[in-house]
Protein backbone atom coordinates (compact mmCIF):
# COMPACT_ATOMS: atom_id res chain seq x y z
CA UNK A 1 0.00 0.00 0.00
CA UNK A 2 1.25 3.15 -0.96
CA UNK A 3 1.41 6.30 1.34
CA UNK A 4 -1.42 8.86 1.92
CA UNK A 5 -1.65 11.42 0.28
CA UNK A 6 -0.87 13.27 3.17
CA UNK A 7 2.82 12.51 4.04
CA UNK A 8 3.74 13.77 1.02
CA UNK A 9 6.98 16.16 1.86
CA UNK A 10 8.60 18.81 -0.28
CA UNK A 11 11.85 21.32 -0.41
CA UNK A 12 11.87 24.66 0.26
CA UNK A 13 14.53 27.05 0.80
CA UNK A 14 14.62 30.92 1.61
CA UNK A 15 17.35 32.16 -0.80
CA UNK A 16 20.08 34.89 0.72
CA UNK A 17 17.53 37.61 -0.95
CA UNK A 18 14.56 36.65 0.95
CA UNK A 19 16.98 36.42 4.19
CA UNK A 20 18.09 39.89 3.10
CA UNK A 21 14.26 41.50 2.34
CA UNK A 22 13.15 39.90 6.27
CA UNK A 23 10.59 37.47 4.51
CA UNK A 24 11.31 33.96 6.41
CA UNK A 25 8.24 34.52 8.32
CA UNK A 26 6.30 35.43 5.74
CA UNK A 27 7.09 32.73 3.39
CA UNK A 28 6.82 30.26 6.35
CA UNK A 29 3.01 31.73 7.04
CA UNK A 30 1.80 30.71 3.71
CA UNK A 31 2.74 27.42 3.64
CA UNK A 32 1.41 26.99 7.52
CA UNK A 33 -1.90 28.78 6.32
CA UNK A 34 -2.83 26.44 3.72
CA UNK A 35 -2.21 23.37 6.28
CA UNK A 36 1.52 22.28 5.62
CA UNK A 37 3.39 21.03 8.14
CA UNK A 38 6.50 21.92 9.27
CA UNK A 39 8.74 18.77 9.57
CA UNK A 40 12.84 20.25 9.12
CA UNK A 41 14.30 23.35 9.18
CA UNK A 42 17.93 24.92 9.53
CA UNK A 43 19.64 27.88 8.56
CA UNK A 44 22.56 27.62 6.86
CA UNK A 45 25.61 28.53 4.53
CA UNK A 46 26.80 26.30 1.80
CA UNK A 47 29.87 26.61 -0.97
CA UNK A 48 29.56 26.46 -4.30
CA UNK A 49 30.47 22.37 -4.40
CA UNK A 50 27.46 22.34 -2.32
CA UNK A 51 24.94 24.30 -4.80
CA UNK A 52 26.04 22.69 -8.17
CA UNK A 53 25.25 19.53 -6.67
CA UNK A 54 21.53 20.71 -5.73
CA UNK A 55 21.28 22.03 -8.94
CA UNK A 56 22.40 18.72 -10.93
CA UNK A 57 20.86 16.53 -9.07
CA UNK A 58 18.89 15.45 -11.85
CA UNK A 59 21.15 14.55 -14.75
CA UNK A 60 19.41 16.17 -17.46
CA UNK A 61 19.07 19.63 -15.49
CA UNK A 62 22.33 21.07 -17.59
CA UNK A 63 20.65 20.29 -20.98
CA UNK A 64 17.07 20.84 -20.30
CA UNK A 65 17.55 24.29 -17.98
CA UNK A 66 19.36 25.38 -21.35
CA UNK A 67 16.85 24.24 -23.76
CA UNK A 68 13.96 26.10 -21.86
CA UNK A 69 16.08 29.35 -21.95
CA UNK A 70 16.70 29.17 -25.84
CA UNK A 71 13.13 28.92 -26.13
CA UNK A 72 12.43 31.65 -23.95
CA UNK A 73 14.58 34.03 -25.64
CA UNK A 74 12.99 32.87 -28.82
CA UNK A 75 9.28 33.30 -27.13
CA UNK A 76 10.30 37.07 -26.32
CA UNK A 77 11.61 37.82 -30.31
CA UNK A 78 15.21 37.96 -29.00
CA UNK A 79 18.19 36.05 -30.02
CA UNK A 80 19.75 33.37 -27.56
CA UNK A 81 23.53 34.52 -26.17
CA UNK A 82 24.18 30.77 -27.17
CA UNK A 83 22.73 27.75 -29.43
CA UNK A 84 24.75 25.56 -26.93
CA UNK A 85 22.36 24.71 -24.12
CA UNK A 86 24.79 23.47 -21.95
CA UNK A 87 27.24 26.77 -22.57
CA UNK A 88 23.97 28.90 -21.52
CA UNK A 89 23.70 26.47 -18.30
CA UNK A 90 27.04 26.86 -17.22
CA UNK A 91 26.34 30.82 -17.06
CA UNK A 92 23.16 30.59 -15.28
CA UNK A 93 24.75 27.98 -13.24
CA UNK A 94 27.82 30.05 -12.00
CA UNK A 95 25.37 32.67 -11.53
CA UNK A 96 23.13 30.69 -9.01
CA UNK A 97 26.51 29.67 -7.23
CA UNK A 98 27.60 33.21 -6.38
CA UNK A 99 24.47 34.38 -5.35
CA UNK A 100 23.02 30.88 -3.48
CA UNK A 101 26.66 31.72 -1.75
CA UNK A 102 26.30 35.15 -0.58
CA UNK A 103 24.86 34.63 2.34
CA UNK A 104 22.60 32.38 4.32
CA UNK A 105 19.65 30.20 3.21
CA UNK A 106 16.81 28.80 5.44
CA UNK A 107 16.65 25.31 4.56
CA UNK A 108 13.12 23.50 5.09
CA UNK A 109 10.80 20.21 4.71
CA UNK A 110 6.94 20.70 4.25
CA UNK A 111 4.38 18.14 4.53
CA UNK A 112 1.09 17.69 3.60
CA UNK A 113 -1.36 16.25 1.08
CA UNK A 114 0.10 17.29 -2.39
CA UNK A 115 3.30 18.97 -0.78
CA UNK A 116 5.05 19.79 -3.80
CA UNK A 117 2.14 20.94 -5.91
CA UNK A 118 0.80 23.42 -3.18
CA UNK A 119 3.72 24.87 -2.76
CA UNK A 120 4.66 25.62 -6.34
CA UNK A 121 1.19 27.28 -6.79
CA UNK A 122 1.74 29.29 -3.78
CA UNK A 123 5.56 30.23 -4.43
CA UNK A 124 4.64 31.33 -8.29
CA UNK A 125 6.44 31.15 -11.28
CA UNK A 126 10.26 31.41 -11.40
CA UNK A 127 10.04 35.15 -13.00
CA UNK A 128 8.73 37.29 -10.52
CA UNK A 129 7.55 39.94 -13.14
CA UNK A 130 5.20 37.40 -14.61
CA UNK A 131 4.63 35.43 -11.71
CA UNK A 132 0.71 35.48 -10.75
CA UNK A 133 -0.02 38.16 -8.38
CA UNK A 134 -0.87 36.26 -4.67
CA UNK A 135 1.96 34.44 -4.94
CA UNK A 136 5.07 34.46 -2.86
CA UNK A 137 6.56 35.80 -5.87
CA UNK A 138 4.26 37.84 -7.55
CA UNK A 139 3.56 39.48 -4.39
CA UNK A 140 7.23 40.36 -2.46
CA UNK A 141 9.44 40.83 -6.29
CA UNK A 142 9.99 43.24 -8.94
CA UNK A 143 12.82 41.11 -10.67
CA UNK A 144 12.49 39.90 -14.35
CA UNK A 145 14.57 38.14 -16.41
CA UNK A 146 15.29 41.12 -18.63
CA UNK A 147 17.25 42.53 -15.53
CA UNK A 148 18.71 39.54 -14.70
CA UNK A 149 20.40 39.19 -17.77
CA UNK A 150 21.27 42.68 -18.57
CA UNK A 151 22.91 42.78 -15.14
CA UNK A 152 24.38 39.24 -15.87
CA UNK A 153 23.33 37.56 -12.38
CA UNK A 154 20.97 35.00 -11.01
CA UNK A 155 17.15 36.17 -11.06
CA UNK A 156 16.13 36.97 -7.37
CA UNK A 157 12.66 35.26 -6.76
CA UNK A 158 13.21 34.97 -2.35
CA UNK A 159 12.36 31.28 -2.54
CA UNK A 160 13.59 27.86 -4.04
CA UNK A 161 10.77 24.95 -4.11
CA UNK A 162 11.30 21.44 -5.65
CA UNK A 163 10.17 20.92 -9.43
CA UNK A 164 8.24 17.57 -8.70
CA UNK A 165 8.03 14.60 -6.27
CA UNK A 166 11.41 12.81 -7.46
CA UNK A 167 13.27 16.27 -7.97
CA UNK A 168 11.73 16.75 -3.49
CA UNK A 169 12.92 13.67 -2.16
CA UNK A 170 16.60 14.19 -4.40
CA UNK A 171 16.71 17.43 -2.52
CA UNK A 172 15.75 16.55 0.93
CA UNK A 173 18.16 14.17 0.97
CA UNK A 174 20.59 16.45 -0.54
CA UNK A 175 20.08 18.88 2.34
CA UNK A 176 19.14 16.80 5.28
CA UNK A 177 19.78 13.98 7.32
CA UNK A 178 17.19 11.73 8.62
CA UNK A 179 17.75 12.39 12.07
CA UNK A 180 16.80 16.43 11.64
CA UNK A 181 13.46 14.87 10.35
CA UNK A 182 10.88 15.42 12.97
CA UNK A 183 7.55 13.10 13.21
CA UNK A 184 5.10 15.01 14.71
CA UNK A 185 1.27 15.35 14.77
CA UNK A 186 -0.28 18.83 14.86
CA UNK A 187 -4.30 19.39 16.06
CA UNK A 188 -5.17 20.70 12.92
CA UNK A 189 -4.48 17.31 11.15
CA UNK A 190 -7.77 16.33 13.06
CA UNK A 191 -9.44 18.51 10.70
CA UNK A 192 -7.57 18.23 7.35
CA UNK A 193 -7.61 14.85 7.21
CA UNK A 194 -10.14 12.76 9.58
CA UNK A 195 -12.67 11.65 7.97
CA UNK A 196 -15.36 11.52 9.64
CA UNK A 197 -14.92 14.93 11.90
CA UNK A 198 -15.02 12.60 14.97
CA UNK A 199 -14.98 13.84 18.21
CA UNK A 200 -15.76 18.23 17.14
CA UNK A 201 -19.11 18.05 19.32
CA UNK A 202 -19.29 17.51 23.04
Amino acid sequence: MTNHPKKERTFVAVKPDGIQRGLIGEVIKRFERVGLKLVALKMVVVDETFIEKHYTLDPEWRRVTGEKTIEGYRSKGLTPPSEDPLEITAKILANLKKFMTSGPIIAMIWEGAHAQKVVKKITGGTEPLTSDVGTIRGDYVLDSYAMSDQDERAIRNIVHCSGSVKEAEDEINHWFTQEEVINYRLVQEEILYDVNLDGILE
